[in-house]
């Protein structure tokens, strides 16, 4: 971008389980912090709740565009399933909403600018791509870890989505030798295990008395041998998942954000070392895993990029 030209901005959403959050990213995939706003999501709130909370952040960022600036788009990003066709969504962490019509709730507040939807798991890995720990690599996997499970693709350099907008869930992929229930009605997936609020869950069956992924942080830190088991036992199980997505996609790389990949860089050495025991399959063992580049700015920068780089995105 030169200096004279007007600075082009995305008007990026992201909505989960705990927040709606939206922000200006312009075309270098950088927030405009000043533009930065958040309204409480959660399981228990209504959807005229959650469509408040949309509503909210999108007129606020809106009204901090820059005085000279072009906003050329939104994107969104929101937790699966989508419903790419109809552009609505059913976030599994948001039950009232089920087929939500949330692509028309944000049109109807930019009807002037071209509206893209993608699930967050693919924007977290658009991000990576862009400006983040996957520059330069055109087949690789983006993970969130956090309240729950999410992932995305891009193949060949470009976004694999699939008819419905889906492909890439992989917190939904079901691991051998664990039988935790998940509320997709599976039997062990992946964000059923080793989600935050799941790790800590079980880690509570072992004798553990925090509540929260930041306790449970500081307990690994401090050797509690309960955290220690919970942390080791959802870094496996993400290792495992991963191994199997090698193995389908031979993948070059995996890049994991979200709120509780932080909870120790062990995390992802117990998923590395899960990896490691497909000793006959090294197309599928090189596959790098690491973390996000991008802190908390992954899933923003994702759902700018949906505008911003469209051409990867079929």
């Amino acid at each position: 971008m030169s200096s004279s030209a007007a600075p082009r901005y995305v008007l990026a959403i992201d909505v989960g389980g705990t927040k709606a959050e939206a922000a200006l990213v312009d075309d270098r995939g950088v927030v405009l912090g000043a533009s930065r706003h958040r309204a409480k999501t959660g399981a228990d709130a209504s959807s005229e709740q959650l469509a408040s909370a949309v509503r909210t952040v999108v007129t606020q960022t809106r009204a901090s565009l820059p005085a000279g600036a072009a906003l050329v788009g939104v994107g969104i990003g929101c937790a699966g399933p989508i419903h790419l066709r109809e552009g609505a969504v059913s976030p599994l962490n948001l039950p009232v909403w089920r087929e939500y019509p949330l692509k028309d709730l944000v049109a109807a507040l930019v009807p002037d600018l071209p509206v893209r939807l993608r699930m967050d798991g693919l924007c977290i890995t658009l991000a990576e791509h862009w400006v983040g720990a996957g520059q330069g690599i055109d087949n690789l996997m983006g993970m969130i870890v956090s309240t729950g499970i999410g992932g995305g693709l891009i193949l060949g350099g470009v976004t694999t989505s699939g008819p419905t907008g889906n492909a890439g869930h992989i917190g939904h992929i079901e691991v051998g030798g664990f039988d935790d229930p998940c509320a997709c009605g599976g039997i062990g997936c992946i964000e059923a295990i080793a989600s935050g609020p799941k790790t800590v869950a079980w880690a509570r069956t072992q004798g553990f008395a925090g509540e929260s992924g930041e306790d449970l942080a500081a307990a690994y830190a401090a050797a509690d041998q309960s955290a220690v088991a919970a942390v080791a036992r959802s870094g496996r199980a993400l290792g495992q998942a991963i191994a199997s997505a090698a193995t389908l996609l031979d993948l070059d790389l995996v890049a994991i954000g979200g709120g509780f990949s932080n909870v120790t860089p062990d995390l992802l050495e117990f998923a590395r070392e899960a990896i490691a025991q497909r000793v006959q399959f090294a197309y599928a063992t090189r596959v790098r895993v690491v973390p996000s580049a991008l802190s908390g700015d992954g899933p923003l920068i994702g759902a700018a990029a949906l505008i911003h780089r469209a051409e990867l995105v079929p």
